[in-house]
């Protein structure tokens, strides 16, 4: 896995229409349900893999343009270093943009909650997370937070075909971190 940045965000709960009994919110690395601190693009201090190097860069642009961050959750996320090619059923490299600057401030201390499967149509930024975007999370075993619990279980999800059709690739396999204020 390499470490490729972090987000803060506004936690959804379950939306209805997402039957899964189990779930209680959403912890998606896409921007869908649970949703990003800002629209956070156009100011640019995003890295290479369109996520943000530390919390600090983070806080010091909410500070900048008065974006409240009380209501969000601080996430870091790592990502296995292939992302799947549906139309050829492999595994390939991939990396970060090259015109932004990448240097990925590795936590002290991190609690993993799970792992998602992000869409990269655009081969760029994240899209969407078939297990909640697409309601898939209805169809196979996930956690609290709309996750799948292992690595393992995700890569077989994707392999076996789990997400044709849902939404376009390829598709990348994300570890998800939370963190605390006290942490950063």
């Amino acid at each position: 896995m390499i470490p490729v940045g972090y987000m803060y965000k506004k936690v959804a709960v379950k939306p209805d229409w997402l039957k899964a009994a189990n779930i209680a919110d959403v912890y998606s690395l896409s921007n869908c349900i649970s949703h990003n601190f800002a629209d956070y693009i156009n100011y640019w201090q995003h890295n290479g893999y369109w996520l943000f190097d530390s919390p600090a860069i983070i806080e010091a642009l909410a500070a900048a343009e008065n974006i409240d961050l009380s209501d969000t959750t601080l996430f870091y996320y790592e990502a296995y270093e292939y992302e799947y090619i549906e139309e050829t059923d492999t595994w390939a490299t991939f990396t970060p943009e090259p015109s932004c600057v990448t240097d990925v401030q590795i936590p002290a201390h991190k609690h993993l909650e799970g792992f998602d499967v992000t869409t990269f149509s655009g081969h760029v930024e994240p899209e969407c997370s078939p297990l909640s975007c697409n309601a898939l999370a209805a169809d196979i075993s996930v956690n609290q937070h709309c996750l799948f619990n292992t690595f393992i279980e995700a890569k077989e999800a994707i392999e076996r075909g789990f997400f044709k059709n849902s939404e376009p690739g390829p598709y990348r396999i994300f570890a998800v971190y939370t963190l605390t204020f006290a942490e950063n």
